[in-house]
């Protein structure tokens, strides 16, 4: 297959990406990282009433000098105002009926049981009115939302304690590769630990996935097809680790091929050219590479929005933003994905090994920068910045 470009691949996978989970009630406190499958009305609106936005007095209109005839905490019910009075009043406390102003306690002068304002108020000001926040009745937030703690303490606040959400994807994943060992046991010359397998629950933990792991896989064809079959029954989404490249002992596309169909298989990019994506009897795979950057890489780029989607997301796309480059690059005939940080000046610096096996670089790095296919990069110029933290929240 042709390699294609970022853009066609990720349209692709978006296109075969189909919710997967079923609706399920949780409580509010345990839904941090789900996604909603229905919106949420709220019951009443958010503040409940007009209040106070400072610690200060709550005056009528018409005079700078008032008797102070009340005093009203968060939590109390005032009195209406009496003809020329004013009340003290503090943060969140209900505004007493009456009220023109709340004008903050710096800008008055209390004594003797009368205040004087200094600085005369607009009409309005410093009060929050009711249901300005929310208001009861409307779709405070949409079917599709991922949680964060935001959402959590914004549905907390309309008193809603549980919600439903899409049931956990579960995702099947092994890894291909004779020369993989278990951290923990002996490490015979030429093998290599298997950090790709921390790495990628790391990642879908991140993403709130139920893992089924059917750990390192033999390279052969017949134990490939059987961890395929294996995957196909117990998950959602298949992913794989290694095997996926063109050499002998790689044996995934023949595998998939054997009880499904391979849709995709190189990307335009680099690092991880080397990405299947395909089909086993209805249930959907994905292949990465097995160079440890490449598969972070590929992961944050396709596994992440597909997985996002199949979840019932309604968005996947990560935040991006222009730096000013401190480094040079020559062009090359891929788009290329380069570990990099932020400097004191803002500016994007490059990780001095950039090869698709420098684990460090991932660790030293605070995201990505992206040079498109054939354009190089003079220090100095503009260059997109995808932090980590989009990847990973």
């Amino acid at each position: 297959m042709t390699a294609i470009s970022r853009q066609e691949a990720l349209d692709l996978l978006l296109s075969r990406a189909v919710q997967a989970g079923i609706s399920e009630q949780v409580n509010t406190e345990e839904a941090s990282g789900r996604i909603l499958s229905e919106a949420l009305v709220s019951p009443i609106d958010v503040p409940p009433c007009d209040n106070s936005a400072m610690d200060g007095f709550a005056i009528p209109s018409g005079a700078l000098e008032f008797s102070v005839s009340q005093r009203i905490a968060a939590g109390s019910l005032p009195a209406p105002l009496d003809a020329g009075t004013a009340a003290r009043i503090f943060t969140g406390a209900p505004v007493p009926q009456g009220t023109e102003a709340v004008v903050m306690q710096e800008d008055c002068e209390f004594s003797d049981g009368r205040v004087k304002i200094l600085k005369a108020p607009k009409p309005g000001a410093n009060i929050r009115r009711r249901g300005e926040d929310i208001a009861g009745g409307s779709v405070f937030l949409e079917a599709g939302t991922r949680l964060r703690p935001q959402e959590l303490g914004m549905i907390a606040s309309v008193g809603i304690s549980g919600v439903s959400v899409f049931s956990k994807l579960k995702v099947a994943i092994f890894f291909t590769g004779d020369e993989l060992v278990m951290p923990g046991n002996p490490l015979p010359l030429g093998k290599i630990y298997n950090s790709n397998r921390y790495s990628l629950i790391g990642l879908l933990d991140s993403l709130g996935c139920e893992i089924v792991d059917l750990g390192i896989v033999p390279d052969s064809l017949e134990s490939t097809v059987r961890a395929l079959q294996e995957g196909a029954e117990k998950a959602d989404l298949v992913m794989t680790c290694g095997g996926v490249s063109v050499g002998e002992e790689d044996h995934v596309k023949a595998a998939v091929d054997k009880i499904g169909s391979i849709e995709m298989w190189k990307v335009n990019i680099k690092p991880g050219k080397p990405f299947a994506f395909g089909d086993l009897s209805g249930i959907p795979f994905l292949g990465l590479p097995g160079n440890p950057v490449s598969a972070f890489t590929i992961f944050c780029l396709f596994a992440r929005p597909f997985i996002l989607k199949m979840q019932g997301a309604s968005k996947w796309q990560p935040l991006s933003f222009a730096v000013e480059s401190a480094f040079d690059w020559k062009a090359s005939a891929r788009e290329e994905w380069l570990r990099a940080r932020i400097d004191e000046e803002g500016r994007a610096i490059l990780y001095p090994s950039q090869g698709s096996g420098v684990m460090t670089s991932l660790s030293w790095a605070d995201g990505l920068v992206m040079i498109p296919a054939g354009s190089g990069m003079k220090n100095g110029q503009s260059v997109r910045f995808y932090p980590f933290s989009e990847f990973l929240a």
